[in-house]
């Protein structure tokens, strides 16, 4: 496993909020757990099975969260600048067949969020890009098969690529 995960300062927060959220949850679940219990027969109270479902996954969350936290490298994206692509970078790339346009933000796998045009660093896509610079074409292996992207910007636009 790697022994520093690159995050975004907005991604670390947003994953702060995220625990701090859950840990103050914890009480409420095991009052609607002990709330279930005293309804009786545990086999057929659905009531009691869905409080340790909701409690079972709020404290693997927990866990995944706070093992994570020693690991991550926090990067301040606005500090990040440069003509080629690095984690925090957008970079916009056009398919050399169909000159469709898609815009990348490089983050870290915690945070990525590819609906939204971000994508983890260790993913096929932003692998082929790393280190690459503006006019550079590569080929990538996507499910459809393979496709080839020119570099048409790069911009490192901070704070506001991860909101």
């Amino acid at each position: 496993m790697a022994t520093n995960i690159p995050i975004s300062v907005q991604g670390y927060k947003r994953l702060e909020a995220e625990l701090d959220r859950l840990k103050k949850e914890r009480p409420q679940i095991i009052q609607a757990i002990k709330e279930a219990r005293e309804e009786g027969d545990l086999r057929e109270n659905a009531g009691y099975d869905a409080a340790r479902e909701r409690q079972g996954m709020a404290e693997a969350r927990i866990k995944y969260i706070e093992s994570r936290m020693a690991l991550y490298q926090v990067i301040d994206l606005d500090k990040l600048s440069g003509d080629k692509v690095i984690f925090g970078a957008t970079v916009e790339v056009e398919d050399v067949d169909t000159e469709e346009r898609k815009v990348y933000t490089i983050v870290g796998p915690d945070e990525a969020d590819p609906s939204r045009g971000s994508i983890s660093f260790q993913s096929p896509v932003a692998q082929a890009l790393l280190g690459k610079e503006e006019g550079d074409e590569l080929t990538i292996d996507i499910p459809r098969g393979k496709v080839t992207y020119e570099i048409v910007s790069i911009t490192f636009r901070g704070s506001a690529s991860v909101q």
